[in-house]
């Protein structure tokens, strides 16, 4: 599924059981192949949240800390790809482990690199989970699907009172 319009997309509500769905997903990623992968395995998934999309850690840090003005607004979930050009996962990932009003949001990291390093990295940043991006669009599909059904309607996430601090 590619997108005519990517914002269009980025902007469409899809469905799932679990957290408040007045909660949006945050998809960091600046592959519009991987982000039209990603919109699809929520709408598979029945993710019902509002998915936003950024392009950059920058851009990232922007809209979550516009968020965070808005407890009952604030990210439920951030999908962060590691290795975008400007500024990359690692920055982002960095900076959101060390804001008191961001650390508590679940982040899932995705990439190509299984480097240990990196992997090392985003766990003593905060990173809830590292997943490598299979090659295959069909396992990328089914990973990203059971991503968004594990988070999003099977663990407890923090409550709004933990995400307004």
């Amino acid at each position: 599924m590619i997108a005519a319009n990517p914002l269009e997309l980025a902007c469409t509500l899809l469905q799932v059981k679990g957290f408040d769905k007045a909660h949006p997903v945050v998809v960091v990623e600046d592959s519009d192949e991987d982000f039209d992968t990603a919109l699809k395995a929520a709408a598979l998934a029945g993710v019902q949240h509002d998915i936003r999309r950024a392009l950059t850690g920058d851009e990232c840090l922007r809209l979550l800390r516009g968020l965070a003005g808005h407890p009952k607004a604030q990210a439920a979930l951030v999908l962060l790809d590691l290795n975008m050009p400007h500024s990359d996962g690692r920055e982002a990932l960095a900076q959101l482990h060390a804001d008191a009003q961001l650390s508590a949001i679940p982040l899932v990291v995705l990439s190509t690199s299984a480097n240990p390093r990196d992997v090392d990295f985003c766990y003593a940043h905060g990173a809830n989970a590292f997943h490598v991006k299979p090659v295959s669009h069909s396992e990328h599909l089914m990973i990203l699907q059971t991503l968004f059904t594990y988070w999003l309607g099977t663990v407890v996430l923090p409550t709004e009172c933990s995400l307004e601090r």
